[in-house]
């Protein structure tokens, strides 16, 4: 990954969120007043210069006075204990077992683990569950990879329907040389994809998207000062890059096609893993859309721990269902009133600040402080991570654990190695907490 964060980088100061006497478990806290009122002061403009040989943030024990935003991986709340989020490939730590779709079999409910994955639209929730099914379950068959293709197409064709959108919308003109006319464009525009009875994908629409992609005004508009007014999912570059081997006959979806392809996520889906100890970890991924969020109301009794995951990547970008909302700004009001609510009580939090290379590449172009004011880090990827970490971490004011991870939850290895170290140090602790163990 292009990104650089490591222990070092996250030991500089760092805004208050909180006094010692709001590092209380939640369940103290919701028996007792509130001490002291929580500081938010502005986050510190001084860090260390990144490295080059990290990809996530680093975890270490935070004292019982908590002065920044702790370390990715290590408990905000009263369990002080360190985790590790990295995407090295070394030292993949236990196996969480096996993983398969509830509905089969019986369980022991007392030994029941009910994980709840949060997170707003596009945010990489059901990547996340992909990973588990290669960690777990021997990936994907043929037969499965193929079910993607229909998907993959259609991220394909929305793609060309973005660039020429934008293109119309900035007045972007077509080349003289480009060997397309404007009723090419409208070919696209008009185009509707028929879902899984599309077999093969047009070779005429492949022509005019692999010629709309190559101009350099598309290219300019990805990179100028437009980059940042339109929607374009975070994984076009990769498919239309790759248009030929994707238009090829008897294309089967890649692994890796299948963790960058976009597929909305409608309902509440049930996965199941299985623990070496033979505790079954129940994982509830709803859609994260608004229109989707009345439904996770039926998934909250008795929850042990939610995975929470963010787009870093999405500060410049707006709502697909509400253009006057950002999305990171969206994120943050989720979030909020995830961790405090009475529902979660008893719940330890992850946070999963996904799409780091995303993020890593975005901020060197796109300023972080053009969408949040007050951040003033610059271009600094660290600053930048700590910065957003920290916007998110003095939310939680139920003083619930959190655990951070910055990921890229693309990379497999970088997955494995997180779950492997939620695992050891939370899952445990969770149990107990919640009278499981």
């Amino acid at each position: 990954m292009g990104s650089c964060i490591s222990k070092s980088d996250v030991d500089g100061p760092q805004a208050a969120t909180g006094s010692p006497a709001t590092r209380r478990s939640a369940r103290e806290s919701r028996g007792s007043q509130k001490t002291g009122e929580k500081e938010q002061n502005e986050p510190s403009k001084a860090s260390a210069a990144p490295k080059t040989d990290s990809s996530a943030l680093e975890g270490r024990k935070q004292n019982s006075n908590l002065t920044k935003p702790p370390a990715a991986g290590a408990a905000t709340g009263k369990r002080q204990q360190s985790v590790v989020s990295t995407n090295s490939a070394q030292s993949t730590g236990p196996s969480l077992g096996s993983l398969s779709k509830s509905g089969g079999g019986s369980t022991d409910s007392s030994k029941a683990l009910k994980v709840l994955l949060l997170g707003s639209g596009e945010s990489g929730k059901s990547t996340v569950l992909q990973q588990l099914k290669i960690i777990h379950q021997n990936g994907f068959s043929p037969e499965e990879l193929a079910e993607y293709r229909p998907f993959i197409y259609d991220n394909i064709v929305e793609t060309g329907k973005d660039l020429v959108n934008a293109r119309i919308r900035f007045e972007v003109p077509l080349e003289a040389d480009s060997g397309l006319q404007e009723d090419d464009l409208q070919v696209i525009l008009n185009y509707n994809t028929p879902g899984s009875q599309l077999a093969e994908f047009p070779t005429s629409l492949i022509d005019i998207l692999a010629k709309i992609w190559s101009l350099r005004s598309t290219q300019d508009l990805l990179t100028g000062k437009h980059r940042s007014s339109f929607y374009l999912m975070d994984s076009a570059r990769y498919f239309m890059d790759d248009l030929q081997r994707i238009a090829n006959v008897g294309y089967t979806p890649t692994v890796r096609d299948v963790l960058l392809s976009r597929k909305k996520t409608s309902g509440i889906f049930d996965t199941v893993v299985e623990m070496d100890t033979n505790l079954k970890l129940h994982i509830y991924d709803v859609g994260g859309q608004r229109s989707e969020r009345k439904k996770w109301i039926h998934c909250f009794d008795n929850v042990t721990l939610i995975i929470f995951c963010v787009s870093l990547s999405e500060y410049d970008q707006t709502l697909l269902e509400d253009k006057s909302q950002n999305r990171l700004e969206e994120s943050l009001i989720l979030f909020d009133s995830v961790v405090n609510s009475r529902w979660f009580a008893r719940a330890s939090v992850v946070l999963f600040l996904n799409k780091i290379d995303v993020f890593a590449e975005k901020v060197q172009h796109v300023p972080l402080e053009n969408y949040f004011a007050d951040y003033a880090g610059g271009k600094d990827i660290n600053k930048a991570a700590k910065y957003i970490l920290w916007r998110f971490v003095q939310l939680n004011r139920a003083h619930l654990n959190i655990y951070p991870h910055v990921t890229q939850a693309t990379d497999t290895s970088n997955i494995k190695l997180v779950f492997a170290a939620i695992k050891e140090t939370i899952l445990e602790n969770s149990l107990k907490d919640s009278g499981v163990l």
